[in-house]
C-alpha cells in the first residue's frame, strides 16, 4: 500500500492552505489539519480556516472537531491525525498534512511515546500552586536541579512545559530530545516548508490582520464570550482572539488591537521559522512574487519526485 504523506508547513500567512488545496487537486489528496486553533469549533475567522468552498471541494480532516473549552493534548492529536492519515491511505488517496504547529508536526513525524508520564492531577496541582507562588524562574531552577538536560531545552518562562518535565523526571522518564527520536517508519514523508522574502511575509501578515477584522473577527470573539468561553482558556489565548478580547474589555481601541495582532503574528512567524529549521530533512520552497499557486505546486511535485 502507498504510504506517501505530504506535509506542507511554514510560517503563518505564507499560503499553506491554498497550496495544500491545489496540491490535493493534482494528486487526488485529502487535507489533514495541523494547526492547533483550527481544531476548534466556532473559531473560523481568527484561525483563518479554509473556505467552505475549499472544504466542500476537497475533503478536509480535523477542522472544527473540538469544543473551545477543551484542551487538545499532543497525544490526542497524534491519535486522531494518524487515524485520518491511515484512512486516507486505505482509500487510495494521498494525505496532505497542512499547518505550522510544531508540537503537532513532531507528533506525526516521530515515533514518540506519549505514555511516559501518567497523569497525576494532585501532583500537578501542587506544582502549579508552587509556580504561582514562586514564579517560573524558580520552577526552572528546580527542574535544573533534577534534570539539567531537560532544563537546557526549555525556556525559563514556559511554566507548563517546565511542570511537565518535572513530572516526567519524577516518574523516571526524562523528556527526549528530537535527536533521540526515530522518524515514524510507517510513512514516506514528503516534508515541505513554505518561505518567502521576510518583508513580503510581514506585508502579508499585516494585510491578513486587517482582513480578519473587516471579515467579522470582533463579532466572532463577542459570540464566543457570550457562549461562555472565558479568556483564560487556551483556545481563547490564540493570536487574534486575545487581542480582540483586550479591545472588548476597553484596554485599547480597535486600531491598537489590529497593531497588536500584526506584531504578535510577526513574532509567531519568527518562532515558526526557528522551529522548522530544526528539521534537517525539510525541503524549503521559496515563493517569489508573481509566482502562481500552480507554479509552486509544480515545484513541490518536482522536488517530491526527485526525492524518490
Amino acid at each position: 500500500m502507498n504510504n506517501t504523506v505530504y506535509i506542507i508547513s511554514g510560517p503563518t500567512a505564507s499560503g499553506k492552505s491554498i497550496i495544500s488545496y491545489y496540491l490535493a487537486k493534482r494528486i487526488n489528496g485529502e487535507i489533514v489539519n495541523c494547526d492547533s486553533i483550527q481544531l476548534y469549533k466556532y473559531m473560523d475567522i481568527g484561525s483563518a480556516k479554509p473556505s467552505e468552498k475549499e472544504m466542500e471541494d476537497i475533503p478536509h480532516h480535523l477542522y472544527s472537531i473540538e469544543d473551545p473549552s477543551e484542551n487538545m493534548t499532543v497525544a490526542q492529536f497524534r491519535k486522531l491525525a494518524l487515524e485520518a492519515i491511515d484512512d486516507i491511505l486505505a482509500r487510495g488517496k494521498t494525505p496532505i498534512v497542512c499547518g505550522g504547529t510544531g508540537l503537532y508536526l513532531n507528533a506525526i513525524l516521530y515515533d514518540m511515546d506519549f505514555g511516559a508520564v501518567p497523569d497525576d492531577e494532585e501532583r500537578r496541582q501542587e506544582l502549579e500552586k508552587l509556580a504561582e507562588e514562586r514564579g517560573s524562574l524558580y520552577m526552572h531552577e528546580y527542574l535544573e536541579g533534577l534534570d539539567p538536560d531537560a532544563a537546557s531545552r526549555i525556556h525559563p518562562n514556559n511554566t507548563r512545559k517546565i511542570i511537565r518535565a518535572i513530572e516526567a523526571f519524577e516518574y523516571g522518564k526524562g523528556i527526549k530530545d528530537l535527536s533521540e527520536c526515530e522518524l515514524n517508519p510507517d510513512y514516506d514523508f514528503k516534508f515541505f516548508a513554505i518561505t518567502m522574502e521576510r518583508d513580503w511575509l510581514y506585508e502579508r501578515i499585516n494585510r491578513r490582520a486587517s482582513r480578519l477584522i473587516t471579515s467579522g473577527l470582533v463579532d466572532e470573539v463577542t459570540n464566543l464570550l457570550r457562549m461562555g468561553y472565558t479568556p483564560d482558556l487556551p483556545s481563547m489565548k490564540g493570536i487574534g482572539y486575545k487581542e480582540i478580547i483586550g479591545f472588548l474589555n476597553g484596554e485599547y481601541d480597535l486600531y491598537d488591537a489590529r497593531e497588536l495582532i500584526q506584531k504578535n503574528t510577526r513574532h509567531y512567524a519568527k518562532r515558526q521559522y526557528t522551529w522548522l529549521k530544526r528539521y534537517d530533512f525539510v525541503n524549503w520552497i521559496d515563493i517569489r512574487k508573481g509566482e502562481t499557486v500552480g507554479e509552486v505546486v509544480d515545484r513541490i511535485l518536482d522536488a517530491a519526485e526527485g526525492s524518490d
